[in-house]
């Protein structure tokens, strides 16, 4: 079939607590971080360790792809350069069909807004943007929601762009298991620390 169109260990929190300040979202340029922001205060008060992760992780035919010109040696002048994530992302008019695909063929008759297009392994963290296996339909309600994994998304992002947590390791950590990689790296310390403003922006 082809394409559309085509941690070193986690790090200690109580230091990374004692670091960084306040980042902007426009700064991150890209509405996967924005978004993140809606479901802050819900992780921070209930993080989702017992839930039940085999029905919110993907399908098996979602095993998530990356974009092999993204490696660890770039990831200055790639992912970790504002604006990049925004610049690569589909247009509307590639995803919407996609989208729809999928909504008829795993969720018929339910409202199209309740699902989030996502991206298993973030444009942000060198996801393929145009790749299927990384496409998979994220309710938008619920615990382990889009707005739990975007928070997860710009946690990591901002730990793989200080050079805190290796590429690769982020990436395989969310494509395994994101609500584990979420229990490891979005604690409530990071998610504080990382805060930002929230701007709207069109989802996918």
């Amino acid at each position: 079939m082809i394409a559309i169109g085509v941690w070193y260990r986690p790090f200690d929190d109580k230091r990374a607590g004692r670091r960084g300040e306040v980042s902007a979202c426009s700064v991150a340029a890209t509405h996967d971080f924005c978004d993140a922001v809606a479901g802050l205060s819900t992780a921070l008060r209930n993080p989702f360790l017992r839930v039940d992760r085999t029905s919110i992780l993907p399908p098996r035919d979602t095993p998530g792809a990356v974009d092999p010109s993204i490696t660890q040696a770039n990831i200055g002048t790639t992912i970790c350069r504002p604006g990049y994530a925004r610049s690569v992302r589909p247009a509307f008019a590639v995803t919407a069909p996609v989208k729809r695909r999928l909504m008829d063929a795993q969720h018929p008759g339910e409202s199209f807004a309740d699902y989030e297009l996502d991206h298993l392994i973030p444009i942000s963290l060198g996801g393929a943007p145009l790749d299927l296996r990384d496409l998979w339909l994220q309710p938008r309600r619920g615990q382990a929601n889009a707005a739990d994994k975007n928070a997860l998304a710009y946690v990591l992002w901002r730990l793989v762009c200080e050079r805190r947590v290796p590429l690769r390791t982020a990436q395989q950590a969310i494509r395994r298991d994101w609500t584990k990689a979420y229990d490891t790296y979005a604690t409530p310390e990071n998610l504080a620390r990382y805060h930002f403003a929230h701007r709207q922006e069109e989802r996918d």
